[in-house]
């Protein structure tokens, strides 16, 4: 169905997609407020209404054009643009939006002497010594009179970065665009920071019009305008000097002045003196304005009640998108680890680290195959560059130096050094070595305390662990090797000759290029060879070039030392790390509280962060944050990266050590250098690591773009799922054993299973299914694959509870293979009937020669028929006739590989009967050779019996 809507309709509300319905029309056009949206040339109009259906309306015709209400206008544009998601939030899934998902934070009323109390002492400990509270305060409360009764024009809002003040005016401006807001009838959101790239003198009617040109005929009558409300955001960005030498009083909003003076101005109350002002800023720009000019200080202070931090997590976590079971589940996990891990809850005080810990979740448990790549370190890169994208840390400081690159270089520092002492808590002395390294001067002070004032709480907090409460640790664990990594790859990490050695060539560089212009001009006129002495100035830069090669070799050195550590081999992978650090640990804790505060941090992080940061998305956020790693630098470490990562891949590493080697890969986002490593990798023991979706993800993506067939894949006990199954295919078909034991695989998951066995391109002549729960209907998808597969040898299905009906299924299908060597199905309660039928199309297979039936329900004449079948080796007992089977030590060993997870007194009742067999032969035979084989073989069964009875196998 088609709408035939005039241009002017679509121009007005299309962009906006607004839906009216005819009584809606009806009445907009009777009150002539909407005239303009009537086409003035057509004789039909067309709009949506709320039944979803498409009304024709004939003989409307516009006399004249009326201006939309600009107010309503206003509304539509300002709910449009701060809907908006950043990027970072798309990837929560299109059912966010910042209405569903928002928490208001606490706002507390704050008083002039508060914010002007000076920093008596040069110690980062005063700056958390915060008096009490007087009160909190909502929203709505902020410009009622005060206790005098006096009007409030002007409210000051401020906060430390990461306490929610974006946020807190996104939902401001949404809930009056939607009417939620009726105390102001105009809300005016001015950014600071675009404030103070305007350097031209400009009235404040063009700077409004200039942003919101619909306002333009609304401004000759605003200061008429009841209930006016002007949002100056990010006031840190704006040098203003209410000194009346240097800003003249100016109360015409159609004089030229500069931005500044135009907000101070506003400020003093001489523009627009009827017109409120909400100011929001960092602490350290309080002084900017005079307090006379302040009716109130309002300090947001985040989520400092854990039931908000509850809150949060409930409607980040629990959107429509995600399982609902599972949610409940990390809720449960989460909120328990909030309540006994007071350190987490002191992060979480901060809304932004409330948000790092959705999204490291999101990452963890909904991460699924086609989604766009995300990686660990691109969330806290993407967090950082949420908070601290474009911001200076001091506006008025020459240098203008970045905020994030000020942290990198100083808190990177502390960072690093932590991560190399193996050290989580530091002391004062610890910050004031780091920090007092670059106090040359009065203005370094300064930014120094701009910074502790501003952004130090976000990064380090004191520890609330008792007798360490004088210590500080890093807000998030995982910031410390984030940052200690940005130092590193930064090339902040030098000597102190290597800085001199760096600024030294650099002058030399700019100097030796003018004088070596001016001598080859001369050297034509005075060919004198003395001026060949000048291009001696060209060595210096190309001999430092030689040593910061060597640097960036050292990088490449630290990131493979620290990756390959002997003493990590034993510790669970960083991703279950992560995950335990965040949900915490189920059951008893092995770790003490000096494991996890103590040196023995394992920071096993690092390296990978390191890696992470020198992908090329990482590197291009870094870039807008104001840590910029240049190309070639990134190549260079690269390439000594890889050098040194083949020595040490060749070896074989434990399954813990060798997933954080796959997500080391997986971070660095580089195919070809992935390409180059991965292949060296014959054998995938990944045995015990628990799989969850991200782990899976993880390996199919560095592992599953080489063809190349790998030797083995050991998946036991890693929990796979149906799910697991379908993202690991690609590495899955290409192994030629593959070991998928103890994953409680059902029926679901055999479907899987299928599909990659009659994969063409499967290569698997090994598989492994034991102790799985894959029952009949699992056996017949395994069957009907096996029917069709070409390449598979040893099947081992041991303990699948197949049942008599499973046996019956696979005997059914074993004649339409022709490939299959050994068959492997004990103890599967299989009984005679069934297990006969076996032995017969397995006589009849022309290349199997092999199946295993011991443990099955097989009577005494049951087992005899099975032994006499010819063509074939049917495995039933440790005994042949009156002697020794020749695959006791296989079914022995079978034993011993799987028994942990059988019913052990089924298990020592069937032992119980071989050892019966075994001392019936030894006593009818009269060979001695034969009776030692057997007493040999009797002595190990009862060796098994008696650790199975004592629960020690």
């Amino acid at each position: 169905m088609q709408c035939c809507c005039s241009e002017t309709l679509f121009g007005a509300l299309g962009r906006w997609k607004i839906r009216l319905s005819i009584k809606e029309v009806s009445r907009l056009y009777q009150k002539r407020v909407y005239h303009s949206l009537i086409s003035r040339n057509g004789s039909h109009l067309t709009l949506l209404s709320q039944g979803q259906q498409f009304c024709c309306l004939q003989g409307w015709r516009a006399s004249s054009s009326v201006a939309v209400d600009p107010i309503q206008q206003h509304r539509l544009r300002l709910s449009d643009w701060f809907s908006r998601l950043p990027s970072e939030e798309q990837h929560f899934g299109p059912s966010f939006s910042l209405d569903s998902i928002h928490v208001d934070p606490v706002i507390r009323e704050s008083c002039l002497e508060e914010t002007l109390r000076p920093l008596t002492e040069f110690t980062l400990q005063s700056q958390f010594q915060s008096p009490p509270c007087s009160q909190n305060v909502s929203v709505t409360q902020l410009f009622q009179p005060i206790s005098s009764g006096q009007r409030v024009r002007n409210v000051v809002l401020y906060g430390t970065v990461g306490t929610g003040k974006s946020t807190f005016i996104r939902k401001l401006v949404l809930d009056w665009c939607h009417g939620r807001r009726k105390e102001f009838q105009l809300i005016i959101p001015l950014s600071c920071e675009d404030l103070s790239e305007i350097k031209a003198p400009v009235s404040f009617s063009r700077l409004i019009s200039k942003k919101y040109v619909h306002l333009r005929d609304l401004l000759p009558t605003l200061s008429q305008q009841p209930g006016v409300l002007f949002i100056l955001n990010s006031l840190e960005w704006m040098d203003l000097d209410f000194r009346m030498a240097s800003t003249e009083l100016c109360s015409d909003p159609n004089e030229p002045l500069s931005p500044s003076a135009i907000l101070v101005n506003l400020l003093r109350g001489y523009l627009l003196p009827e017109a409120s002002v909400l100011v929001t800023t960092r602490p350290s720009a309080l002084r900017r304005i005079p307090g006379k000019y302040v009716g109130r200080y309002a300090e947001i202070c985040g989520f400092s009640d854990m039931e908000l931090q509850k809150m949060y997590f409930h409607l980040r976590l629990g959107h429509k998108d995600a399982d609902v079971r599972e949610t409940e589940n990390l809720l449960e996990m989460l909120n328990r680890n909030l309540e006994h891990h007071s350190q987490l809850s002191a992060a979480c005080f901060l809304p932004s680290y409330c948000w790092l810990t959705c999204a490291t979740l999101h990452l963890l448990y909904y991460t699924k195959p086609g989604n766009p790549t995300r990686t660990l370190t691109g969330i806290y890169t993407s967090f950082l560059r949420l908070n601290f994208a474009g911001e200076v840390l001091d506006i008025t400081h020459p240098s203008k130096i970045s905020l994030m690159l000020y942290v990198a270089r100083f808190v990177g520092k502390l960072a690093y050094e932590g991560c190399r002492s193996r050290q989580t808590r530091f002391s004062e002395a610890d910050l004031n070595r780091c920090f007092n390294v670059a106090l040359n001067s009065e203005e370094d002070i300064n930014l120094l305390s701009v910074f502790r004032t501003d952004a130090f709480h976000f990064f380090l907090t004191p520890c609330i662990k008792p007798g360490h409460e004088t210590t500080f640790v890093f807000t998030i664990p995982a910031m410390q090797e984030y940052l200690a990594a940005l130092y590193v790859v930064l090339g902040e990490n030098k000597t102190t000759l290597q800085r001199v050695g760096r600024e030294v060539s650099d002058i030399i560089n700019k100097a030796g290029e003018d004088v070596v212009a001016v001598v080859n001009v001369l050297s034509k006129f005075l060919p004198l060879r003395i001026f060949a002495l000048f291009n001696l100035l060209r060595v210096v830069p190309k001999l430092y070039g030689k040593v910061s090669g060597q640097s960036r070799e050292n990088i490449a050195q630290t990131m493979t030392s620290e990756m390959f550590r002997e003493e990590d081999a034993f510790n669970d992978d960083v991703l279950d790390q992560i995950n335990s650090s965040i949900l915490g640990v189920e059951g008893p804790s092995q770790n003490t509280d000096e494991d996890v505060f103590g040196k023995q941090e394992a920071f096993e992080l690092f390296p990978i962060f390191m890696a992470g940061l020198l992908s090329r998305q990482n590197r291009a956020m870094l870039d807008q944050l104001g840590c910029s790693i240049m190309n070639t630098s990134a190549l260079e470490i690269t390439r000594g990266l890889k050098k040194h990562l083949l020595r040490c891949s060749l070896r074989r590493l434990p399954p813990t050590e060798l997933m954080d080697f796959l997500f080391f890969l997986y971070e660095f986002q580089n195919e070809a250098f992935t390409a180059g490593l991965v292949s060296s990798l014959q054998d995938l023991d990944l045995s015990a690591v628990r799989m969850t979706p991200l782990k899976c993800t993880v390996v199919s993506s560095v592992m599953g773009g080489s063809g190349k067939p790998m030797t083995e894949a050991n998946f036991k006990s890693c929990d796979l799922d149906p799910d697991a199954i379908r993202a690991l295919s690609p590495v899955l078909r290409r192994c030629q054993s593959l070991n998928l034991q103890m994953n409680s695989l059902g029926p679901d998951s055999c479907k899987e299973i299928k599909d990659v066995l009659l994969h063409p391109d499967c290569a698997v002549t090994s598989l492994r299914l034991c102790n799985n729960p894959l029952t009949s209907e699992g056996g017949r998808l395994i069957a009907e694959a096996l029917a069709g597969n070409n390449s598979l040898r040893h099947l081992s299905l041991l303990h699948t509870n197949l049942g008599d009906e499973g046996a019956e299924i696979l005997a059914s299908q074993l004649g339409k293979n022709t490939h299959l060597q050994e068959l492997n199905l004990a103890y599967n309660g299989i009984h005679d009937q069934a297990a006969l039928r076996l032995g017969e199309e397995a006589a009849r297979n022309p290349t199997l020669d092999r199946v295993h039936l011991y443990f099955n329900e097989l009577s005494d004449s049951g087992l005899r028929s099975l032994q006499s079948f010819g063509g074939v080796r049917i495995l039933v007992s440790l005994t042949e006739g009156a002697d020794a089977s020749r695959h006791w030590s296989l079914i022995l060993r079978e034993l011993r590989a799987n028994a942990g997870g059988w019913d052990q007194q089924r298990i020592s009742s069937h032992l119980t009967l071989l050892l019966r067999d075994l001392q019936s032969s030894r006593a009818l035979t009269g060979n001695l050779l034969r009776k030692a084989r057997l007493l040999r073989v009797e002595t190990e069964v009862k060796r098994m019996l008696s650790r199975i009875q004592q629960g020690q196998l």
